[in-house]
């Protein structure tokens, strides 16, 4: 069975920024998600380059995903261009928050 985006989506819901205590992807930190084959690279940001837990989220990324059936390879590639702002959550997550 062919992995998808939607599948692979799905499981980076699962990845929490535990700071704030919100999954990767309400808070707009996927940029990309590319599927060839069983290899899948995901790529994202932080919500600063100086983040503590970016090395831990990026290895969930991987154990997450790597879960899936059909993926045999996971690449994680973290990027700041562009930069991530609060415009790029999710607009009922910048509600909750106030933003």
């Amino acid at each position: 069975m062919a992995v998808t985006r939607e599948d692979v989506m799905k499981k980076l819901k699962e990845v929490y920024d535990m700071e704030l205590g919100l999954d990767i992807v309400s808070l707009g930190l996927i940029y990309d998600v590319l599927i060839e084959g069983g290899n899948v690279k995901v790529t994202m940001t932080l919500t600063t380059p100086m983040c503590p837990l970016g090395p831990l989220m990026m290895e969930d990324v991987k154990r997450k995903v790597g879960e899936l059936e059909g993926v045999e390879e996971v690449q994680v590639e973290l990027t700041f261009d562009p930069p991530w702002s609060p415009e790029m959550m999710d607009p009922s997550i910048r509600q909750m928050m106030g933003l």
